[in-house]
């Protein structure tokens, strides 16, 4: 899988994205939904594309110790969901507006906690230094573009909750387990920069992370259905 800054650009001016995706194969109808937005970060490095992941601290009460992107809730004083992502990003990992170019946006995706998170993509300066908001994040760090975007790493399981089907998609990396409605942007990204590749390769049902999907979603389901946060706030 041959992924450079190029490409990725090439993929955004061709291929406008639909409106928006639920997080759910049957979603749940609320009324209102409050706007978000992430940013999806790429970094040029000598030995590759790399993306920004951030991971929250274990003393939280909401979504501990989870993967996320760097992103938050709009606010009344940002111009553009773009700058929500920006602002939060600053905020949370400390990458200042100069290092950050933002080239597009995914679809906007709906999850069962009633946010419409929109995933702001965008190529980040490798002269960044991250400087972690301690309260919210307790670790900032890199994977390559090239595993996150390979279909064949995303594993999937399929569960009954209220009488409605979910479907959670989850990535595993070294020590980092991510799933949720990151992992979801992270199918998103794929289908929109890899559709020929992906058209062809579906995440796997059947895998070594199976029984960790399991776990993780009757441990955390209930609580995201009643939690008033997104990825990363």
């Amino acid at each position: 899988m041959n992924l450079d800054r190029t490409r990725i650009l090439q993929y955004f001016q061709l291929h406008r994205p639909n409106q928006r995706v639920d997080h759910e194969k049957s979603p749940f109808h609320f009324q209102d939904f409050r706007k978000a937005a992430v940013l999806v970060g790429f970094v040029e490095r000598q030995s590759g594309l790399q993306v920004i992941f951030t991971r929250r601290p274990m003393h939280l009460k909401h979504h501990p110790g989870q993967i996320c992107f760097p992103g938050g809730k709009y606010e009344s004083q940002d111009r553009s969901l773009y700058q929500t992502a920006i602002r939060e990003a600053r905020e949370e990992v400390g990458i200042q507006q100069h290092h950050i170019e933002v080239i597009g946006h995914l679809p906007e995706l709906r999850t069962v906690s009633r946010f419409a998170v929109t995933p702001v993509i965008a190529f980040i300066s490798p002269r960044y230094t991250p400087v972690r908001q301690q309260e919210e994040v307790e670790e900032v760090f890199e994977i390559p573009a090239s595993y996150v975007l390979n279909p064949r790493h995303l594993h999937c399981s399929d569960f009954i909750f209220a009488e409605k089907h979910h479907r959670v998609v989850a990535l595993n990396y070294r020590q980092y387990f991510i799933w949720g409605a990151t992992a979801k942007m992270i199918e998103q990204l794929q289908q929109h920069l890899l559709p020929e590749h992906h058209q062809h390769t579906t995440p796997s049902h059947k895998s070594p992370y199976q029984l960790q999907v399991d776990k993780i979603t009757n441990k955390h389901f209930n609580q995201s259905m009643n939690s008033p946060m997104i990825p990363g706030k």
